[in-house]
């Protein structure tokens, strides 16, 4: 697979796809998509529009027939009936389309109410608490009535369609213009039943792809709204080294520049918004010397980003201002401000080379344009929020780089300007749940990268397991990216929270990084294909209504359906249950190893440590080894995770890589790499394929990892037809077991990435024969670690019995002697019963034990020993819960 290259934009349709009837025009574009117009003189539109910048699509088979004056045009998937009336306008009466759809005719006419529309985005959250947004959500390009229709007819168009910008920085710069004079129609009819993922691959080759964002914005964020100084970021980053977190971008909120005592000072500027909410220049106070602070967070693998609010203009304090003045006709003498007019030509040119290009060659790798002041423009219809994205985003194409920005959804057509800012929302669990549904429904315009406030933005402290349950849902999500207003209470370092939060949410972020191969990958096939790599269910599954109300859940990626935890866990079990729909099909429970058959509905439970995230039985994901940033070092060695496959399954994914420099992605500088598995009776076969394509800076030997979760271990294991012997040092060539999660690792040293590399990890026919017992073993763990941990922190001298440390401790067993592993599992029932006895008499003690004699320790924290023996019973009771919960199948 290599993907979709650039292409030339041609806003004219080709002449064979049109038929002109009187003062109305249509032209088919695809079978399910037809563009309708109609004007009082004639006069028909072929510039591109906000939205369709291409309409020189392959002309597809189509019909045209005349019975009087009603025209009739036939394609694969429409009927499209006109007989004008009068003028010819579009009316109820004068115009229908005909599909079909699930075996019956469906008819559109105009002023038809699209009941069924699935929504698409809102431009913003500001304020919103769940899903009480201050904003409608816009309508989709999808509904399950079978047809969408987009109205075009006020939109303004551009004046050229020449979107490449070869020339670079001396490129045509395509412009807002108005559309002409006089009553018009423009309609675009989306008639694609439920071929939901047609019609949006459809959409982006007319409206223009989904950009591929570079490679780092899918590492972690750091945002905050403080007023840091140099030094304070010098040691966040540290912080994040120190405590083993990975970051990749520095959002720098509006403190950056002089505030002159905030925006609620009440000064007021020349442009009448407040003194200090718009600014250009670092304060020299925070930031003396920002060359040299951001080369050095560049050093350390780390971007930055600006906020900007250029709603003031440019005012006398900044250092460009005499510059810009200037250039805009202004004596600097007279201290006169520059206004910010953003479709003015010149100035928007100015304000690039003069006042942002400056700050960029400083270090400043994007911008996170933060516009909520202005609401209109000499324009008419044009959006304000949609015009700045598109001025960002191309500023960057003709500059050479890959281009990426931060902000709001401008509206239909915005997909191509990514990435989104939601805003400013409540941090309250209603908020959380609401966000996945939210990011899901976004696909339905193609708006593919919604980052989010993590942890919300407002009013204060959240509590530990709120942000915890946050940060998973961000790293399951396009974009994580933390952060919060300016409370002190508000902390978002994950590491200044108590456990077993803080290491919940590290292994949060390390699984984000992990997965970089994979969502780099899927991001690629999400400008190919138009389809949002982060979707809702009913792309996959249309006909099920249960992929229409399992609002809490998405696909994420080829492989998975995560359905994130959004409800505080019960304060008896420490467990969060919620409510699960998996389609038709054989899913793994990735973080427990169970094992389950849909379609169905299961109830779960899941520890603070755990992630509702469910992959295809036999899928391949590609993963990396540990970094402190997506760039620190090359994907070597590739690691690939192979999911439990039944006897004859075969699976197959191509990791997709590039060098990430400029938009050279789109002339074919790529490379895909095969990675297939498949399951021949006791015998797991594995393939890394030759790569295809190539790039600069492309590895020409890499090193492979193979894990196969929830498997027993290996009677012997084969590289290119050789033996390689058990290892248990991690790294080293050979294989090695994970007790914990049943996990066979098997490290291959590092061939030539144009050769092919097999490995065949073959199984004892006894063991296979019992795989019912290793379902759900992972999950069973992590349950009899944290009734130990309970245990032991149940106070009053209590302390797990020998049985459930006995319990807990055979995953270390199956990990230096995995040659046990029959025997182990085989003890496991009875192990398991008499760890639970063991603990339900320390629970019946707790309840009838008298407290024991006060020690000092306890005086001096003034806890009653009656409060204290209630903690044990419920530490205790909790213990038992979560046992129960992990009881094996009998």
């Amino acid at each position: 697979m290599f993907g979709v290259a650039r292409a030339q934009t041609v806003a004219a349709a080709d002449p064979k796809a049109v038929v002109v009837e009187g003062h109305a025009r249509f032209t088919v574009l695809t079978p399910e998509m037809i563009r309708m117009e109609w004007a009082a003189d004639e006069r028909f539109e072929d510039r591109a529009s906000m939205v369709f910048v291409n309409r020189k699509m392959p002309v597809p088979e189509f019909t045209q027939t005349k019975h009087g004056e009603e025209l009739t045009i036939h394609t694969a998937a429409l009927e499209l009936v006109y007989q004008p009336e009068g003028d010819g306008k579009f009316t109820e009466t004068s115009l229908s389309i005909s599909l079909m759809l699930n075996g019956k005719a469906v008819v559109w006419h105009p002023g038809m109410v699209d009941a069924g529309n699935l929504q698409g985005t809102t431009r913003t959250l500001d304020g919103a608490r769940g899903d009480k947004t201050r904003e409608p959500i816009e309508p989709g390009l999808l509904s399950r009535d079978g047809w969408a229709v987009v109205d075009d007819s006020v939109r303004p168009l551009f004046d050229s369609d020449d979107f490449s910008f070869k020339g670079g920085e001396s490129s045509v710069w395509p412009w807002v213009v108005e559309r002409g004079a006089g009553e018009r129609q423009d309609l675009y009819f989306f008639g694609y039943g439920h071929e939901y993922k047609k019609a949006l691959g459809d959409y982006v080759q007319v409206a223009g792809r989904i950009p591929l964002p570079p490679r780092f914005a899918f590492g972690s964020w750091w945002s905050r709204y403080w007023s840091y100084s140099d030094q304070e970021f010098d040691r966040l980053v540290d912080g994040f080294k120190n405590y083993d977190v990975p970051l990749d971008v520095l959002v720098i909120d509006m403190g950056w520049h002089p505030t002159f005592g905030g925006a609620h000072s009440g000064v007021k500027d020349q442009a009448g918004q407040p003194k200090g909410w718009t600014g250009y220049t670092f304060d020299k106070l925070l930031f003396p010397q920002p060359k040299e602070f951001l080369d050095k967070i560049h050093t350390e693998g780390v971007k930055a980003t600006l906020n900007l609010h250029p709603a003031g203009g440019v005012e006398p304090w900044e250092d460009a201002y005499p510059a810009m003045a200037k250039a805009m006709g202004v004596d600097p003498a007279t201290q006169k401000y520059v206004p910010f007019e953003p479709t003015d030509k010149k100035f928007a040119t100015n304000y690039f080379d003069l006042v942002l290009h400056p700050l960029e060659k400083q270090g400043i790798d994007f911008w996170w344009l933060d516009w909520q002041q202005q609401k209109t423009l000499p324009v008419a219809n044009l959006s304000v929020t949609w015009w700045l994205n598109y001025l960002h985003f191309t500023d960057q194409e003709r500059e050479g780089k890959r281009p990426m920005l931060f902000h709001r959804w401008g509206g239909l057509g915005n997909h191509r300007y990514q990435i989104g800012f939601s805003g400013d929302t409540i941090s309250v669990w209603e908020s959380l749940a609401f966000q996945p549904w939210f990011t899901a429904t976004a696909a339905n315009v193609g708006y593919a990268y919604w980052s989010h406030d993590i942890g919300g933005h407002m009013p204060g402290a959240v509590t530990p397991e709120l942000y915890t349950r946050w940060i998973q849902f961000g790293a399951f999500s396009p974009i994580l990216r933390t952060h919060t207003t300016a409370n002190p209470e508000s902390e978002r370092r994950i590491w200044a929270y108590p456990e077993p939060y803080s290491d919940s949410m590290r292994q949060a972020f390390q699984m984000r990084y992990a997965l970089q191969p994979y969502l780099y990958t899927e991001a690629r096939r999400t400008y190919d294909t138009g389809v949002a790599f982060f979707h809702p269910l009913y792309y996959d599954w249309p006909e099920a209504s249960e992929a229409y109300t399992s609002k809490n859940e998405y696909v994420y990626g080829d492989s998975m359906i995560v359905a994130p935890v959004t409800t505080p866990a019960d304060e008896a079990t420490g467990l969060a249950s919620e409510d699960v729909w998996l389609p038709k099909g054989e899913w793994v429970e990735w973080m427990t190893g169970k094992k389950i058959a849909g379609p169905v509905t299961v109830k779960r439970e899941f520890s603070i440590g755990q992630i509702p995230v469910y992959v295809r039985a036999g899928a391949v994901v590609p993963m990396m080894p540990k970094m402190e940033y997506t760039g620190e070092k090359p994907v070597d060695p590739l690691i690939a995770t192979v999911m439990p496959m039944t006897d004859g399954a075969k699976s197959r994914y191509e990791v997709y890589e590039d060098s990430g420099k400029a938009e050279e992605y789109k002339d074919g500088m790529c490379s895909w790499t095969g990675i297939g598995a498949m399951r021949v009776g006791t015998k797991v076969v594995f393939a890394r394929l030759p790569v295809k394509g190539t790039f600069p800076g492309m590895l020409t030997t890499r090193g492979l990892e193979i894990r196969l979760p929830g498997d027993w271990p290996p009677v012997s294991v084969k590289v290119n037809g050789k033996p390689v012997a058990y290892e248990k040092e991690a790294g080293l060539p050979g294989w090695r077991y994970d007790g914990s999660t049943l996990t066979t690792i098997v490290t291959v040293g590092s061939h030539p990435v144009t050769e092919m590399v097999s490995v065949v990890v073959d199984r004892s026919p006894a063991l296979v024969a019992r795989e019912a017992e290793l379902d759900g073993f992972a999950g069973k763990m992590t349950r009899f670690y944290d009734a130990g941990d309970v245990v032991n922190h149940a106070g009053l001298s209590t302390y797990a019995p020998d049985s459930l440390i006995d319990l807990l401790q055979m995953g270390d067993r199956l990990t230096y002697a995995p040659d046990t592993a029959g025997v182990e599992l085989a003890r496991l029932p009875l192990l398991y019963k008499t760890a639970l006895d063991d603990v339900e008499k320390l629970e019946v003690n707790a309840e009838s034990m008298k407290p024991k004699a006060v020690t000092t320790v306890e005086q001096v924290d003034k806890v009653s020993l009656e409060e204290r023996g209630a903690h044990r019973v419920a530490a205790l009771k909790m213990a038992i819960a979560m046992l129960k919960d992990a009881a094996p199948a009998k």
